[in-house]
């Protein structure tokens, strides 16, 4: 990666947040501020492409004063600097009640996100009145999650990843952050080649396999480091601050 430094032209970097922006204490490092701070000042953009909802991820981007898109909920919707909808992609409801039974059948914990709320471990009376955007399982045992993303994959109609190690994660199929990246940088104008991505989990894949650079944090998942250009530090030890500094302030 070293010998393309000379050649790198990033324009935006795009930031997941559990495990890569936040620390374990789900806080925005002081380092990381300053260096997302410094990056702008320069005029490269700073997205958020994130699991989140728009609800959980908000007041992130307001403090850290971005003046660009956010991707959310993993691709599902993506918002302009006003917080105006630009584009949104939902799960069918019958879909969703396909994976709450399902999540019923092996007594697991749940979440999903519609467009108004996120639920957790409970579901609205009428599922079908509901706009959704995600369903995702908690499992602990490794044979129950490869039943159930097999389960999945069989219908041939769902994007599978996690954000962590003992989840799972549902989007409509082709839904993920490197489709809303895509779709971002339509917007602004600029390639792929010049994204930078960094991110920790199964459902940044996509986005550092097709960036430009693809950063995978210290504490990533085997799957993402083995997939990204470089691995820097861990969400505990400024690492998006410092793929900031190594990759776009050098």
């Amino acid at each position: 990666m070293e010998k393309f430094k000379q050649d790198l032209d990033i324009k935006l970097i795009a930031l997941d947040m559990d495990g890569t922006l936040l620390n374990d204490e789900r806080e925005i490092s002081l380092a990381n501020r300053q260096a997302i701070r410094d990056v702008q000042e320069k005029g490269i953009y700073v997205v958020l492409s994130t699991g989140r909802s728009i609800l959980k991820c908000r007041h992130h981007a307001k403090s850290l004063e971005l003046s660009s898109y956010l991707v959310t909920v993993n691709g599902s919707e993506i918002w302009d600097d006003k917080e105006d909808l630009v584009e949104r992609k939902i799960v069918q409801p019958v879909d969703i009640q396909f994976m709450w039974e399902l999540s019923k059948q092996h007594k697991l914990k749940f979440w999903a996100i519609s467009t108004s709320q996120n639920w957790h471990n409970e579901m609205p009376e009428d599922i079908h009145s509901v706009d959704w955007l995600k369903f995702g399982f908690y499992v602990d045992d490794h044979n129950t999650k490869e039943l159930i993303i097999n389960t999945l994959q069989k219908k041939n109609i769902f994007e599978i990843s996690n954000s962590h190690p003992k989840n799972i994660e549902v989007n409509a199929l082709g839904i993920n952050k490197a489709n809303g990246l895509k779709t971002v940088c339509s917007k602004l104008g600029i390639q792929m080649e010049q994204v930078m991505a960094i991110g920790d989990s199964q459902n940044d894949l996509a986005m550092i396999q097709e960036a430009g650079i693809g950063v995978a944090m210290g504490n990533a998942q085997e799957i993402v480091k083995k997939a990204a250009d470089w691995v820097t530090n861990t969400n505990n030890e400024d690492g998006v601050a410092l793929a900031i500094r190594k990759w776009v302030l050098y």
